[in-house]
């Protein structure tokens, strides 16, 4: 820094208000500094930073499940909103959500000096895990419903399946069959319960849903059974991938899409304009999801500093504070796999 000042013909302080982007600078001050940093490549000490201010500016991600569409769209969500925000961003990768390899997680993330911690946690064993979780940094969960006892953000998965079987019914279909998702999952439970309220809603038949498991090959063995049920005049699919796999069984039966058959579809994943037919679908918002994740935690880092005067403190099982549970909405991707029944 005092190689910066030297250069720039300022005190070491006014580099310092520089680099902290304190606003009572002259611009041509300010822009002298920056010539100088850039013309010696200056980086500041990141860990004497943090030990003046205690501030890492970095957070860390607890990831699963990132070889799947939502979780890596919910991880790619987070990183961009952190980095918008001035955040670095730390992750660490599990294979299984049990309880101790979350803490485990955890524990590395604190490790390194995290601010505050996110845990992307679509599964329910996530949710046991966060409620056992004995951590000095406050944790978002994304993904994990409201019935976590961290601050939540979701997207509203059992509106999204509502409004998208309501489009089928709507069309004139006497009752919507549905490819699930696998179990365990959080979504499959809130898309089955959004799909099943419709029905009722409706007054229609609840036809037993067909198993998944995320995966094309399991949406092409339903449909294998569905092709030859010519009963069955609409579907909706957990996931693009189901839908896509669904998609192929029903061509090589040859069904006609729509005119025999509707599929939907969940998640709009990017290839889902280029099914064949093109797939209608619900959209979820990532950027939205990693956004607003990013703002719960950074209000839990807020009152985090108010209560302890930032000096952090255990925050195990603390109830004493309401928890927010943030649902991100949903919206109807209308394309050309829809249609009205043929009578």
């Amino acid at each position: 820094m005092a190689d910066v000042a030297r250069v720039a013909g300022v005190s070491h302080q006014t580099v310092s208000r520089v680099l902290n982007g304190a606003p009572h600078v002259r611009p041509g001050t300010r822009e002298r500094v920056l010539a100088a940093i850039r013309e010696l490549d200056y980086r500041p000490n990141v860990a004497a930073r943090t030990l003046v201010t205690r501030r890492s500016q970095t957070l860390g991600v607890v990831s699963f499940g990132s070889a799947l569409y939502g979780p890596a769209s919910m991880l790619d969500g987070i990183e961009q909103a952190a980095r918008s925000a001035g955040y670095f961003v730390s992750v660490a990768s599990i294979r299984s959500l049990d309880t101790r390899a979350v803490q485990e997680a955890v524990d590395r993330l604190r490790d390194q000096g995290v601010e505050g911690i996110v845990v992307i946690a679509p599964q329910t064993p996530a949710v046991r895990a966060i409620a056992r979780l004995s951590t000095a940094v406050p944790v978002v969960a994304v993904g994990s419903g409201s019935g976590s006892r961290v601050p939540t953000v979701s997207v509203d998965n059992e509106a999204g399946a509502h409004a998208v079987t309501r489009h089928l019914l709507d069309l004139g279909h006497a009752t919507v069959h549905h490819i699930a998702g696998p179990p365990g999952w959080l979504e499959t439970t809130a898309r089955q319960a959004g799909w099943r309220r419709a029905l009722d809603e409706a007054g229609a038949p609840v036809p037993e849903a067909h198993a998944g498991d995320w995966s094309a090959r399991a949406g092409y063995e339903a449909g294998l059974r569905i092709a030859g049920e010519h009963d069955i005049s609409a579907v909706f699919c957990a996931n693009d991938q189901l839908a896509l796999g669904l998609l192929r069984a029903l061509h090589e039966a040859g069904r006609a899409i729509p005119g025999d058959i509707s599929v939907v579809g969940f998640d709009d994943i990017s290839e889902a304009a280029y099914f064949a037919p093109p797939l209608t679908t619900v959209r979820q918002d990532f950027g939205e999801l990693g956004r607003r994740a990013l703002e719960l935690l950074v209000e839990e880092l807020t009152e985090d500093d108010r209560t302890t005067g930032g000096g952090g403190g255990e925050r195990a099982g603390t109830p004493e504070s309401p928890r927010r549970h943030v649902l991100v909405p949903t919206e109807i991707v209308l394309r050309r796999s829809t249609g009205r029944p043929r009578r």
